[in-house]
């Protein structure tokens, strides 16, 4: 199997995984509970997520284990079992993607604020080290790391998977819209910074993820594309802006509403493209037939 990027470079735009959170949720995931534990405690119910994605045409699936650093683990007492979670988890998703789909499988934030003095470089970079070590020993043959605010956080976990495994290495922000309609993390990163300093630190693979929806990722995508233009993007959107109705929070986006701005996405500069919260497998089925009929 020819590594993502050898994939994305030769033109092939590939599909990615929809949303594991809203999955768990529905499959009875309490609020409080730790969301990564379900890959020892509930392992069939996270192996059905990642085959309903598999199934959808997914050519790459992510892994449970987003909240898997010590750190993070450590509010529901579970850092010590950071390396049996994480291996649990890649093991889980390479049995549902078997050898012909990639495994990408996920690292986000530690939940600490560098700046704030929470916890130091060393401690942080330990923790991704971990983390990513484990996931590559399960199976893992890339990480995403997601959902990314801050440069210094995102670097040392780009650096910490380079140093000390061989995955492909993706990283993605999330970025608001401001009032003067740029776009900026909550620690104040451009897009046009996230990618020049990811590309320095050594990620093979940018882009953004969550906080917004379809049409919002392809201005994201422009402004990556204009700072960098040879790496591969990402987009993992949410099925639009989260709304509350009676009391529920619900994504506003369809499958044919998603998929309906693939080829605007990929004109853009966007290489792989999945889904956020709020996506399903019928989400990322109908962005398979848009992917594919833009090949026809």
């Amino acid at each position: 199997m020819k590594t993502i990027v050898e994939t994305v470079k030769s033109g092939v735009v590939l599909v990615s995984d929809g949303a594991w959170g809203t999955f768990l949720h529905a499959k009875g995931l309490e609020p409080g509970q730790c969301p990564e534990l379900w890959c020892i405690t509930r392992r069939s119910d996270v192996l059905d997520i990642a085959k309903s994605y598999i199934a959808a045409g997914a050519d790459m699936i992510e892994s449970n284990s987003f909240g898997a650093n010590r750190l993070k683990l450590a509010h529901y007492g579970l850092d010590s079992r950071a390396k049996e979670i994480n291996r649990a988890a890649a093991e889980i998703s390479r049995e549902a993607a078997g050898t012909s789909r990639h495994v990408i499988a996920s690292i986000g934030p530690t939940g600490k604020i560098l700046m704030m003095g929470d916890v130091s470089e060393n401690e942080v970079y330990d923790a991704f080290a971990e983390q990513a070590a484990a996931l590559e020993a399960g199976g893992a043959d890339a990480c995403c790391i997601e959902t990314m605010t801050a440069l210094d956080e995102a670097c040392l976990a780009v650096r910490a998977a380079r140093e000390n495994t061989k995955l492909e290495i993706i990283c993605t922000f999330t970025f608001d819209k401001t009032v003067d309609n740029t776009y900026r993390t909550m620690m104040g990163v451009s897009p046009a910074d996230m990618a020049l300093a990811l590309v320095k630190t050594g990620a093979v693979v940018t882009g953004t993820n969550c906080g917004n929806g379809m049409e919002r990722m392809i201005e994201i995508v422009s402004e990556i594309r204009a700072a960098d233009q040879k790496i591969p993007i990402l987009v993992h959107a949410n099925a639009g802006l989260p709304q509350n109705r009676d009391g529920a929070v619900v994504f506003p986006e369809t499958p044919d509403m998603m998929a309906g701005l693939v080829p605007q996405l990929v004109k853009a500069g966007a290489n792989i493209v999945g889904g956020c919260c709020g996506t399903t497998p019928e989400h990322i089925r109908a962005i398979k037939r848009a992917v594919e009929g833009m090949e026809k």
